[in-house]
């Protein structure tokens, strides 16, 4: 019973990460498959898996094809409600839910004017107003669940509304991002994540760096614990 997951470059596809952390976290059978974001045969490689345009792509092992990492992460908290995927309180999983839906939608400033990349960081980034406005909005988020479940992680235990913010993250440590305390702290506990470590060393070893990622500012080395 193992899945078969399509992946772009690790150092650089946020929503490969996300469909990809919830097998790796929680012991989930898969199989990872990669193709190359601005590579010659991407669109054909996502077709031939059964996708549309973008990754991740996931077939389950009763033959359906999950072309969204929202669908991912639904299907995997229904197939397997054992596995500590969403929190067990309601109250905490109805925000759980929010949070990950939250994320699917917005904070449309903060990512497009932050990619992911984990190949480097990047020294003297300002934050535009938008951008600050996003990160407000992470500050109350992340507080409020971290206060209620003491961390490291948003309800208490590595969940899927984590993975969902894993690539969030990931740019506030890249571009040093103004945040709380409470969420620098939780941003360190993500990249000490043994799963987050093993993405960004596979992406070192596999990936070469796109030129699609760069910033006109000096670079620094990224701040991985």
């Amino acid at each position: 019973m193992t899945y078969d997951l399509l992946i772009g470059q690790r150092l650089y596809s946020s929503w490969s990460l996300r469909g990809w952390l919830p097998f790796i976290v929680h012991d989930i059978p898969v199989t990872v498959h990669d193709t190359l974001i601005y590579g010659d045969a991407f669109y054909d490689d996502v077709a031939a898996f059964g996708g549309t345009t973008t990754v991740p792509v996931v077939k389950t092992p009763d033959g359906a094809v999950l072309t969204d990492s929202l669908s991912i992460l639904w299907h995997l908290a229904e197939a397997f409600p054992d596995r500590g995927l969403l929190p067990d309180a309601p109250r905490h999983r109805a925000t759980a839910l929010n949070m990950i839906a939250q994320m699917h939608a917005g904070f449309v400033a903060l990512r497009s004017a932050c990619p992911m990349n984990l190949a480097t960081a990047w020294d003297g980034f300002v934050p535009d107003n938008a951008v600050r406005a996003d990160l407000a909005k992470i500050d109350a988020s992340f507080g409020s669940a971290l206060a209620a479940s003491g961390g490291p992680y948003l309800f208490g235990d590595y969940g899927l509304v984590d993975a969902y913010y894993a690539p969030v993250c990931i740019r506030i440590a890249g571009y040093n991002l103004p945040v709380a305390d409470a969420v620098r702290g939780y941003v360190a506990a993500q990249l000490s994540h043994p799963a987050i470590q093993r993405w960004r060393t596979e992406g070192l070893a596999q990936d070469k760096e796109l030129s699609q990622y760069d910033m006109d500012l000096p670079r620094t080395p990224f701040p991985m614990p």
